[in-house]
């Protein structure tokens, strides 16, 4: 736990409060420069994803690749093997993809901890803040943070402040965005599948799976978390727009897509 808070939590809560100190105490607007920060330094992993995804592309795509994939598709283990030889020929990681995933998490969990942390209002939640900050920081003057930002309290679920409630029901807005652009990440992200593709099926569970797991979590947990979630994936979407790695083609009906090759 001691490495976690020295490493993970208190940086990222100290980061949290130095950049709300400059943006005229909005904790929303700290969240989002600090999503930036993080999409910026987690850069190299995106362009390694990148060029790994573009080197399993051409993999699977290869007549080779085919011809294994004809040859033993009645035997899968030696049809396993064969592809590990593949992988190792033509330089190809299969979990290099999911490296910035893997590295996300830990975040996730970090922000929602200092997002909590941070967002404290009892005097002992207080006092573990401030002992939580550098020296460098003026907690006198900060503490206790402003979490409001638009309609939420960044410390809460958003249903516990919605925005509408019609007919007694709180909508959860930023939920239905997290999940719209989790899902949109995902569709626009992942290259067009080739046939006998076999993680094909796997990037098809994932388009579907992921975006209700992530509007789960901003559902459940703070609204903070859910910004995060929003910026990021929109981020995202921009950084592989600007790469020109963007498959528009994925939201298109397989028919008119077809049409557009004609």
């Amino acid at each position: 736990m001691d490495i976690w808070n020295t490493v993970i939590l208190h940086p990222m809560v100290n980061i949290l409060v130095w950049i709300y100190s400059f943006v005229f105490h909005n904790f929303g607007i700290a969240i989002i420069i600090f999503t930036i920060l993080i999409r910026l330094l987690t850069y190299p992993l995106t362009a390694s994803q990148l060029k790994g995804q573009k080197k399993m592309q051409e993999m699977t795509s290869s007549k080779r690749y085919q011809e294994v994939q004809k040859k033993y598709k009645d035997d899968r283990e030696k049809l396993a093997q064969e592809q590990m030889k593949l992988y190792k020929e033509m330089g190809v990681n299969p979990a290099g993809s999911c490296l910035p995933l893997l590295i996300q998490f830990p975040i996730m969990i970090g922000l929602y901890q200092a997002v909590a942390l941070a967002m404290a209002s009892a005097p002992v939640q207080l006092l573990n803040l401030s002992r939580s900050l550098y020296n460098f920081i003026p907690a006198s003057q900060l503490i206790p943070l402003n979490p409001q930002f638009l309609w939420m309290n960044l410390g809460l679920p958003e249903i516990s402040t919605p925005l509408w409630a019609p007919f007694g029901f709180a909508l959860p807005i930023m939920t239905i965005i997290v999940v719209v652009t989790t899902f949109l990440q995902s569709k626009l992200m992942t290259p067009t599948a080739t046939p006998g593709d076999q993680g094909a099926q796997m990037s098809k569970m994932m388009t579907l799976y992921m975006p209700i797991l992530m509007g789960w979590i901003a559902y459940s947990l703070s609204s903070g978390l859910a910004l995060y979630f929003i910026v990021s994936n929109v981020l995202a979407i921009a950084q592989y727009a600007m790469m020109g790695q963007i498959h528009w083609s994925n939201l298109l009906p397989k028919k008119k897509v077809a049409m557009v090759k004609k």
